[in-house]
């Protein structure tokens, strides 16, 4: 896991990606770069770089932020519980920085029936042709 000081990530991110990264905020729905991105790529993490989802894995949840059915791999995020605000929830890290990218939930299409509901301030696209 990649360690800096918070000094060092409050150089490096912006104060949106700061806070969403690192303090486990949340962007409002509709407001992110990425909610109705349909560019192909991969994006990674906005803090570190690591190779987090497939643009093929994007769907439109209707929830106004970036939404995949999985991950690009499974060593590539991690989940905790959160409990925060009254609600029990699944939290998704970046596996490399520890960085907040959102939350999964059992909701969305596919086979695996999960949503990964991301804020756009957590990623960069990397576009492909």
């Amino acid at each position: 896991m990649e360690k800096l000081t918070d000094q060092e990530w409050r150089e490096r991110l912006t104060p949106e990606q700061y806070h969403v990264l690192r303090e486990a905020g949340t962007e409002r729905a509709f407001t992110g770069r990425y909610w109705n991105s349909k560019e192909p790529g991969q994006y990674v993490c906005a803090g570190c770089g690591a190779d987090l989802f497939d643009s093929k894995d994007k769907f439109d949840s209707g929830t106004g932020w970036p939404s995949f059915t999985r991950p690009l791999s499974t060593d590539g995020v991690a989940t905790e519980t959160d409990s925060a605000y009254g609600m029990v929830r699944t939290e998704v890290l970046c596996a490399r920085c520890g960085g907040h990218l959102g939350h999964v939930f059992p909701d969305g299409p596919g086979p695996e029936g999960l949503r990964y509901c991301m804020n756009s301030a957590a990623l960069e696209l990397k576009k492909t042709e």
